[in-house]
């Protein structure tokens, strides 16, 4: 009941906030939420939610403020004890078909599509999350819905991006030779960037790749530096597997370096013994103080 109050009113609040411009604040909802259902269950109340029929009913109504509520609530106690008859015959068809008109309000079929032409692996999760919540109810439609967000990540994070850097001319900085062919490589310098964290999925891979730049050195590369900038954490499966990627390239002659560490990780490698192992000076607060570094030390 929790899970499905929380989720239920977050992705109503949003959804109705990005059609109208505004902002909404989760911890706020909670708060709203919160409090609704302690006083409800201090006076025997029914669990307080959001409703994904009544509120798009009211939105369509005009309604601007919790008056309308409100309001509804007064209507509804006239017409219990006043008249609690007058809407017996109406039939439950006509009922329905007020709540589903105005439900379609929240179908955002343009955002849909955006999906598919931008975000296809997206557009699955959006289609198979409907699907469940249609096919199963919303309870289990949701954990379907946060399984499928976290096998997203894992895929997304097993299988990241990677680059070779190289020196393009007439551009600032380090550029993907990929994208820069014309690129110009430093004779004995690799500079590899890893645009994932490190953690135990993609740990071997990465070590894969560092090896794979290493064997294709031509000339056999003496330093690698990994530009590790996107690397937001590193995890202590992928602290032991960079202790033996160093220990395998000093064996081949090869020094393992960083730039751009961030400082959090760099903290955490420091906890894991690696800064120590890897040696404090091979790390650099910017490529540029790498390459120099290396142009100094190699006398390229």
């Amino acid at each position: 009941m929790a899970l499905i109050t929380l989720a239920d009113g977050s992705a109503l609040s949003r959804a109705l906030a990005s059609k109208e411009g505004r902002e909404v604040d989760p911890d706020q909802e909670l708060i709203a939420l919160g409090s609704a259902n302690l006083l409800s269950g201090l006076f025997l109340g029914m669990p307080v939610s959001a409703s994904n029929t009544r509120t798009p009913v009211a939105q369509a109504a005009g309604a601007q403020s919790a008056l309308a509520g409100l309001t509804g609530a007064v209507v509804v106690a006239g017409l219990l004890l006043f008249a609690p008859g007058a809407l017996s015959t109406l039939p439950s068809a006509t009922l329905a078909a007020v709540v589903i008109s105005a439900a379609f309000r929240l179908v955002e079929i343009d955002g849909v599509r955006r999906l598919g032409r931008t975000r296809p692996g997206e557009l699955v999760v959006c289609l198979v999350t409907t699907a469940g919540v249609a096919m199963l109810g919303a309870i289990w439609g949701i954990g379907l819905a946060l399984a499928l967000a976290v096998l997203s990540f894992l895929w997304n994070g097993w299988r990241p991006h990677s680059a070779e850097l190289v020196d393009v001319g007439g551009l600032e900085g380090y550029h993907d030779f990929d994208r820069h062919p014309e690129g110009r490589r430093i004779p004995g310098l690799v500079l590899f960037r890893f645009d994932a964290p490190l953690f135990f999925a993609n740990a071997d891979l990465f070590r894969r790749r560092v090896l794979e730049l290493v064997e294709d050195g031509d000339p056999p590369a003496r330093w690698i530096v990994v530009t590790a900038e996107p690397v937001t954490d590193v995890d202590s499966t992928a602290a032991v597997m960079l202790s033996q990627l160093n220990r395998e390239l000093t064996e081949r002659g090869v020094s393992l370096r960083f730039a751009e560490l961030k400082g959090t990780v760099r903290d955490g490698l420091d906890r894991y013994g690696l800064v120590t192992e890897i040696g404090a000076g091979n790390f650099y607060r910017t490529i540029d103080q790498a390459v120099d570094a290396f142009v100094n030390a190699t006398d390229h």
